[in-house]
């Protein structure tokens, strides 16, 4: 997507794709991924997620990156934090009580400017960009992060041809092409997910699935 796009809509607010509460995904199966007791967490497109916090109280560090500066304000001053800022490059880079946050291209990102990283949650970044930059943005983010570093990626999929994304329609044979030559990928939970998505109905669509996917080293 067009990066200005991003940008109108979280000064617009037009943020239907933020969540109030910790997703309930992320709290049931981020176990299933056995990351190491207190290692650094990536978060890509972030937002102004509760996930990140959540993560934070399970005793991890947490490392994000947002395009939106206004949604890195956001997340600080809505959970009571004061970051220190620094410009990094072409990034600007935010952190209070442990968590992290790049603000700034994702492109940008280099893994000069990550830690150890030890597991990656990705439940808004991959579903926000469309199918052709898909390949692209799965390639920087598994050059990002260590290769055993296990990723706990959440994933929609509904009928071709209903709805215009973002999110896009992300199905099984989708994550198969862009991850399965490197990692093994497991289906934790396949939720019908149109009942609880009043907006994505308002658009036309008939169904609709989200997918809590493990990808971890094979072997």
């Amino acid at each position: 997507m067009d990066p200005q796009f991003w940008l109108d809509r979280w000064q617009n607010q037009e943020i239907g794709f933020h969540l109030d509460g910790v997703n309930p995904l992320l709290e049931r199966h981020w176990s299933a991924l056995d990351a190491p007791a207190g290692c650094a967490v990536f978060v890509p497109l972030c937002g102004k997620s509760l996930d990140l916090v959540y993560l934070r109280r399970l005793g991890h560090p947490v490392v994000g990156v947002e395009l939106s500066a206004l949604a890195v304000g956001q997340f600080f001053a809505e959970n009571g934090l004061e970051p220190r800022v620094a410009e990094r490059g072409p990034l600007r880079v935010f952190e209070a009580g442990g968590i992290t946050l790049y603000q700034g291209d994702l492109f940008a990102l280099t893994p000069a400017d990550l830690p150890a990283i030890g597991a990656v949650y990705d439940r808004a970044s991959l579903i926000a960009l469309p199918p052709e930059r898909q390949p692209a943005y799965a390639e920087h983010l598994l050059a990002l992060v260590p290769a055993a570093a296990p990723i706990l990626l959440i994933a929609l999929d509904y009928p071709a041809g209903e709805m215009q994304g973002p999110p896009f329609s992300t199905p099984a044979a989708q994550v198969e092409r862009l991850y399965g030559p490197r990692r093994a990928i497991d289906a934790l939970e396949v939720l019908d997910a149109l009942a609880d998505s009043p907006a994505l109905r308002a658009r036309g669509l008939t169904a609709l699935g989200e997918t809590a996917w493990r990808l971890r080293a094979p072997g």
